[in-house]
């Protein structure tokens, strides 16, 4: 009985380090985001004609390396806010499992680099939405708070995000997501390069997963903190709560008539 007990404190003390560790992640990238949005609302307020015009000269203005950056750090530290808490049952299923089978690598020391692939997984996709912004400012479809302003194009990313509920794809990449226990008896890897390129494909099925949703933010405005919340809830939902990935269907369906709504309003 003492051995079983140890164990289970051994165990319980790995699990409270990481929750400390994710807990703490998210607390400082939910931080930054609402500063970085109270900050961009704050702007957009301004009534002073003078800086009204300043604002909206820098708003077509091309964008140097240090937008680029900075706008890379953005969309990383809100992915890493809203990703966090919808991973956090599959980083700890992997401390537990990396501590039951005695690995060469320490629980907490295999849990943070497997954790560290997944996210470098969404730096990468923060990449990619960082460049896709640059092509929205520079052909001026977005607003002072990161919106598309043409109603078409926002109606097509609702209708292109709402399709892609429906394909295999999404239910494939959804359902390694959904089980931490099945996608590591297929995928588990020993030592630190297998903690590295675990946590690199559970990060690749979670952007397969979500993608398209991240994109909507460029409809409802990537500064906008209600949006930013609900999306990040409904991630949370879906992968989840029991029943998560039918509600997909669902709200893929509304996403659909929001998208043909918005068009159909420009057209008609």
């Amino acid at each position: 009985m003492s051995l079983v007990y140890f164990i289970e404190t051994v165990m319980r003390r790995d699990r409270s380090v990481v929750l400390a560790g994710l807990g703490s992640i998210i607390l400082v990238s939910w931080a930054y985001t609402i500063y970085l949005a109270g900050n961009m609302t704050n702007m957009t307020d301004v009534s002073d004609a003078s800086m009204g015009m300043e604002m909206a000269m820098s708003a077509i203005q091309p964008w140097g390396a240090v937008d680029y950056l900075l706008m890379l750090i953005m969309w990383s530290v809100m992915m890493f806010a809203m990703m966090t808490p919808s991973a956090a049952p599959m980083v700890l299923t992997y401390t537990k499992i990396n501590r039951q089978r005695q690995s060469e690598l320490k629980p907490v020391a295999g849990t943070a680099i497997f954790y560290l692939g997944y996210l470098l997984v969404w730096t990468a996709f923060s990449a990619v939405a960082t460049l896709a912004q640059s092509g929205l400012h520079a052909a001026t479809l977005l607003s002072p708070m990161m919106e598309t302003t043409s109603p078409v194009l926002g109606g097509i990313i609702l209708i292109a995000a709402g399709i892609f509920q429906y394909t295999p794809l999404k239910y494939a990449c959804l359902s390694q997501c959904r089980t931490p226990l099945g996608y590591f008896m297929t995928e588990w890897r020993e030592g630190t390069w297998g903690a590295l390129v675990m946590g690199v494909r559970h990060g690749a099925f979670c952007v397969g997963c979500c993608w398209l949703i991240m994109a909507l933010l460029f409809v409802a405005g990537v500064m906008n903190l209600f949006w930013i919340a609900v999306i990040a809830a409904y991630v949370l939902a879906e992968k989840l709560l029991p029943g998560g990935h039918k509600a997909s269907l669902g709200i893929g369906a509304l996403m659909i008539g929001w998208g043909i709504w918005m068009i159909a309003g420009v057209l008609l």
